[in-house]
């Protein structure tokens, strides 16, 4: 009797320790198809809707354009939202603009989620957005040997986008680092530890940068300026310092 009384507890014991359910929280998705009423919607061109689930509880959306946030949790199968969401206000180009009105009312809905592995489905009505883990979908490039260029300049809480941008570009081998601010050609050292770049002097041709494209020269030899941290994301690559920063996209 004693004996069957402790497996009973023990088995007991093992029913109370089961695993938790598996989480999208601490991972990034992107969009691999979109269905609403069973239909296929198609995005606005090169565009995917991006869900990052941050260890802190944050939500982290955007569908091509304007970047949302807000606290969320995802008890019993459910976003729900905690607060608002909060978004950057760039102006963009036609489909895109109503692509992120489209997403916001999907995600303030309280979609249900469903993870299968590496697959995510979030569905809001007869709408439902099946998406992978980004790092699966999109790897990370590597920092040595792609054409980066210039996306966004950070300056503290505000993100700049200009034109002309798509010129300016750098690329990273080694100890060495070219590029184009748009208007002049660079070059120089630079020295690398554990997600820090630390960058020396950069040497550039002297032509005459005017308007828009001096504006956009000084804004990038600023964020070359010293040590700065990096970051890649998939085709991405984040370099900050204090106060401020630049996004890069790769070249493909």
């Amino acid at each position: 009797m004693t004996a069957l009384a402790a497996a009973v507890l023990l088995l007991a014991g093992c029913g109370q320790n089961t695993a938790p359910a598996a989480s999208p929280v601490g991972n990034a998705y992107l969009s691999t198809s979109v269905t609403e009423d069973g239909m296929p919607k198609l995005l606005a061109p090169k565009t995917r809707v991006r869900l990052q689930f941050t260890d802190d509880g944050r939500l982290v959306a955007d569908a091509g354009c304007n970047s949302m946030q807000a606290k969320v949790s995802t008890k019993d199968g459910k976003l729900t939202l905690d607060g608002e969401l909060a978004s950057t206000a760039m102006g963009c180009p036609g489909p895109q603009q109503g692509q992120d009105s489209w997403l916001a009312g999907i995600i303030s809905a309280k979609p249900t989620w469903k993870l299968d592995g590496d697959k995510l489905d979030l569905t809001s009505g007869s709408t439902t957005i099946s998406l992978q883990n980004r790092e699966i979908v999109e790897p990370d490039l590597a920092l040595d040997g792609t054409r980066w260029t210039l996306s966004s300049v950070i300056s503290g809480d505000t993100v700049g986008h200009f034109a002309g941008s798509e010129n300016v570009w750098l690329t990273l081998n080694g100890e060495r680092v070219t590029g184009s601010t748009g208007c002049n050609e660079f070059q120089g050292m630079v020295a690398r530890s554990t997600g820090k770049l630390a960058f020396g002097e950069l040497a550039t041709t002297r032509r005459a940068c005017a308007g828009n494209a001096g504006t956009l020269e000084s804004q990038l030899l600023k964020g070359l300026k010293g040590e700065v941290t990096y970051h890649i994301s998939g085709a991405t690559l984040q370099l900050r310092s204090a106060g401020g920063g630049l996004d890069f996209t790769a070249v493909r």
